[in-house]
């Protein structure tokens, strides 16, 4: 009888799954690629309970959410060309803010582009590729089937634009603002709006929709109904004031955040702040994603929302991104589909270089070059599997910021196992090992003490594993067949 029941369950499973996977050949899925900047991976169901934050929330109720994806650069250019492309920032050449990745391969497909090659119509509305000065009209005009709308700007010319006289600003330091103004005052406001117009436009053809909002960047400076959802006595400062014990002193990396000193009452208003940000960002992506609701097409659309990088906001008085460390590596992913099941939480190591094979597997699409990264689609399957054993980080320092007697910059590669992680700073000339840093996030998990002078055993294993992954990655080629 139990055999029957497992022929009969079985063959029920094996009937559903076929059927899925009919409907979506017949059904070609969308896309919803929502993308933010600078959101660290806390958030309410992150298990951070003091952010606010339920419609991104309500987004990982309803797909899986990675609890440990990691950044291949912890900076908007390399990062986000490095997702779209599928490549890594060595391959593309790509480590700062100016290069655009097409400097060095015209021709390289990217994700948007690779989804309009196979019959999708391709939009972006807001920041998704870097603000290249060469493509400000157009963004990058071969990804999309239109040009790129509310794609170029600066985040410091981020000012609030309305009829009538400014309400006063009731924050006190040069990167805050906190006036009583309308959602769409400033640029994640019009994104979001531009994004639901773009939505109730969409025709028969299925779409890929990329959104891309500017917060929680600095400023912080969101309109001032969400800096009231928070108390200002009720943020925490920093626990951590100084780089790890044994780190090199370049480890960190230095962004200005005001002309004087901070105080403790500054640090509390800049996470305020922050905090605000993250709740005004949220309120967008509630708004899109509410409006793919009314259009009766949720359950035909894939839903991807990531950040480009982490953040530091006063933790080892840093405040910005550009370092290997947890919080600024580590980021949010969240992806919904209507064919996995929802409300899975995975704790498999995983890449944003992984989206690209990610997307084009589940939605059968080829791939057009070789990709860097490895599909996500047996962790949406079962958010048990595993699909690497660790993911890669890397930042350069120019040899300014090594020292005043350096010739040469050097490059962090950062190796985050399921335990550890490692991060070697190599001379980019010679390649030779300048310094090493390991920290066990068994008992470490502030990355607080770099222990790689005491544990030799463990650094040779790390070290020989990451050279492994950088003479495999060496051998990459764009003009190899996929």
């Amino acid at each position: 009888m139990r055999f029957l029941i497992w022929v009969l369950l079985y063959g029920y499973g094996s009937a559903a799954l076929s059927f899925a996977a009919e409907h979506r050949e017949a059904n070609r899925p969308n896309v919803l690629f929502i993308a933010v900047d600078d959101l660290r991976a806390e958030l309410g169901c992150y298990g951070t309970s003091q952010v606010k934050s339920p419609h991104i929330d309500g987004l990982a109720k309803s797909g899986t959410f990675f609890r440990r994806a990691y950044c291949q650069q912890a900076l908007c250019n390399p990062s986000r060309a490095s997702l779209l492309t599928g490549l890594r920032p060595d391959s593309l050449r790509v480590w700062d803010l100016p290069t655009h990745f097409r400097e060095h391969y015209p021709d390289i497909v990217t994700l948007p582009q690779c989804f309009k090659q196979h019959g999708y119509f391709a939009q972006d509305v807001g920041k998704i590729f870097h603000n290249f000065r060469q493509d400000k009209h157009r963004g990058d005009a071969p990804s999309w089937s239109i040009p790129a709308v509310l794609h170029y700007g600066s985040h410091y010319n981020d000012h609030p634009h309305l009829r009538g006289d400014l309400p006063p600003n009731d924050a006190t330091l040069e990167k805050a603002e906190c006036r009583d103004v309308p959602d769409e005052a400033y640029y994640d406001g019009r994104v979001a709006a531009a994004a639901v117009k773009a939505l109730q436009q969409m025709k028969q053809q299925p779409f890929f929709l990329a959104v891309g909002f500017w917060k929680p960047h600095l400023p912080f400076n969101a309109p001032k109904k969400y800096w009231d959802l928070y108390e200002r006595d009720d943020i925490q400062l920093p626990r951590n004031h100084t780089l790890p014990d044994g780190a090199p002193p370049y480890a960190g990396f230095k962004y200005r955040v005001d002309d004087k000193r901070l105080t403790n009452d500054d640090v509390r208003e800049l996470r305020h702040g922050h905090l605000a940000a993250i709740s005004y960002l949220d309120t967008q992506v509630g708004k899109v994603l509410d409006e793919l609701d009314r259009q009766g097409i949720r359950d035909n659309t894939i839903v991807v929302f990531w950040s480009d990088h982490g953040l530091h906001v006063g933790e080892r008085q840093l405040w910005g991104k550009n370092t290997n460390y947890e919080l600024d590596a580590r980021v949010p992913l969240i992806i919904a589909t209507p064919w996995h099941p929802a409300g899975q939480v995975s704790e498999s190591l995983v890449e944003l270089v992984d989206i690209y094979p990610t997307l084009i597997e589940i939605c059968k699409l080829n791939a057009p070059h070789q990709l860097e990264g490895v599909s996500l689609a047996p962790i949406l399957m079962d958010p048990r599997a595993s699909v690497k054993d660790f993911a890669i980080t890397q930042n350069p320092r120019k040899a300014r910021d090594v020292g005043h007697d350096a010739t040469d910059g050097l490059m962090g590669y950062s190796l985050r196992t399921d335990t550890h992680r490692y991060t070697e700073w190599c001379n980019i000339r010679t390649g030779a090992v300048c310094a090493r840093e390991l920290y066990d996030h068994r008992s470490d998990q502030e990355e607080t003490l770099n222990i790689a002078e005491s544990q030799t055993v463990e650094v040779q294993r790390l070290s020989k594993l990451l050279r492994s992954f950088q003479r495999e990655a060496s051998q990459h080629s764009l003009h190899q067949e996929p």
